[in-house]
């Protein structure tokens, strides 16, 4: 394993308002991908108001899992492959190949992603766009100032993706009533023929599985953003990160579902439109054209581009962030790796196509990661060799992590078959 780039050997900067802002929107949109709102879409109209529950389980894991991982990360100044070496040698390396894995995956539907959006918003090929997409993400990371592009892109974005879901969601006029009433369905959740499991490890999945967990805490370390005395902003971030992604989720939700329900009569004809459309289609797209006619169709189209672009980037600059340690050419030569893992996403994605189906999967197996990675934290956040002597890691929030391992852990085992079934 190569030895860290001195810029996470120096002692801490000053915390940039910028770059804490950048880290927990680079998070933010890495997460609200085209995947997060395909999958938000699809649960939709297959669970209806009943998904509120899981919704709103996925945020709070979400907040739990992020805050204890960019606490140990940012604390002990070392990346998370690097931590998880330090605590078992050779574990790092297990975590960097799955997460990317999951990233790679993640990558190929972001690409696609963008190729959809293009369509939605001006016809274009799918193919065409995919290529278009690749070359977007490559300008970006081709610039001497990628890291500082990156902040802004991924916080103008978050905005676009925030204000186009707030506008359709007032359009399509949500059921609040049945809404509420979802929150208390603990007996569909617990109910195995729901497959309510599956939804639950494919949100979280979409939410922080895999290498979303870990972008803003590794901007961070790349900002000099480190140690004991920044851990309250670092935590100050994720907050805003996943206010974020959980804002835009509700929203998603309440959108899709005032499509599929007209006040408490469900639409099946809709709902079975936007269900169907995951298999090629573009389910979210699909409901936002029931919703708002062909105004709705063009601008979730600029939604997905935006979403697209900024998970492209965010997932290639994170997975390659996992990959640099493990070999010092990699460090060397991290832009053009990240260039060539974009270049190989959209190379996939022409290949292999169907957008839809494979973000579904890629979330579900980031969330089967999510246990693993979240778990091996909490162990690390314990340990005086990783995070220090003078820092104490809060049992409240290593409590609340260990609840989220279990649960995570739970619902990934009950969700195999249902996720094999997406493979069908």
């Amino acid at each position: 394993m190569s030895k860290e780039p001195n810029t996470l050997n120096q002692p801490a900067a000053k915390p940039s308002r910028s770059v804490l802002f950048g880290a927990a929107f680079l998070m933010a949109t890495s997460a609200i991908g085209p995947g997060f709102l395909t999958q938000t879409s699809t649960f939709t109209a297959q669970h209806g108001a009943a998904l509120a529950l899981i919704i709103v389980m996925a945020i709070i894991m979400d907040i739990t899992a992020q805050m204890n991982i960019w606490s140990v990360v940012t604390v002990s100044k070392m990346r998370a492959q690097d931590v998880c070496n330090k605590l078992l040698p050779g574990l790092g390396y297990v975590i960097a190949i799955l997460v990317a894995i999951g990233g790679l995956a993640f990558n190929v539907g972001n690409v696609g992603g963008v190729a959809l959006g293009f369509n939605a918003m001006f016809g274009l090929d799918q193919t065409i766009g995919a290529v278009v997409a690749g070359c977007l993400g490559i300008i970006i990371f081709i610039n001497k100032n990628a890291k500082t592009i990156m902040d802004k892109v991924a916080t103008l974005l978050a905005a676009i993706i925030l204000i186009t879901v707030l506008v359709v969601a007032v359009i399509s006029q949500p059921p609040l009533g049945e809404v509420a009433k979802g929150v208390t369905r603990v007996d569909y959740l617990l109910n195995p023929e729901n497959n309510a499991f599956t939804a639950l490890t494919t949100l979280l999945g979409g939410s922080c599985g895999g290498y979303i967990a870990f972008s803003g805490a590794h901007r961070l370390l790349d900002a000099g953003i480190s140690g004991p005395e920044n851990v309250g902003h670092v935590r100050k971030s994720v907050i805003q990160g996943c206010g974020t992604s959980g804002a835009v989720r509700i929203l998603l939700f309440l959108a899709v579902l005032g499509t599929c329900m007209s006040g408490t009569q469900w639409l099946a004809e809709n709902a079975q439109i936007i269900t169907d459309a995951a298999n090629g289609g573009n389910p979210a797209a699909e409901a936002f054209r029931l919703a708002a006619g062909d105004f709705g169709y063009r601008l979730f189209g600029l939604c997905l581009f935006s979403a697209g672009v900024s998970s492209v980037v965010g997932a290639a600059f994170t997975s390659v962030s996992f990959l640099k340690t493990l070999h010092p050419f990699i460090n060397k030569y991290e832009r053009q790796f990240v260039v060539g893992f974009i270049a190989f996403s959209t190379l996939m994605m022409v290949i292999v196509g169907n957008a839809a189906q494979l973000l579904i999967v890629a979330g579900a197996f980031n969330g089967l990661i999510l246990p693993i990675t979240l778990g091996v934290m909490l162990i690390a956040s314990r340990s005086k060799r990783i995070v220090g002597t003078e820092y104490k890691h809060p049992m409240p929030l290593i409590a609340l992590g260990a609840i989220v391992v279990l649960i995570s852990l739970y619902s990934g085992i009950q969700a195999v078959p249902g996720i094999l079934n997406l493979f069908g």
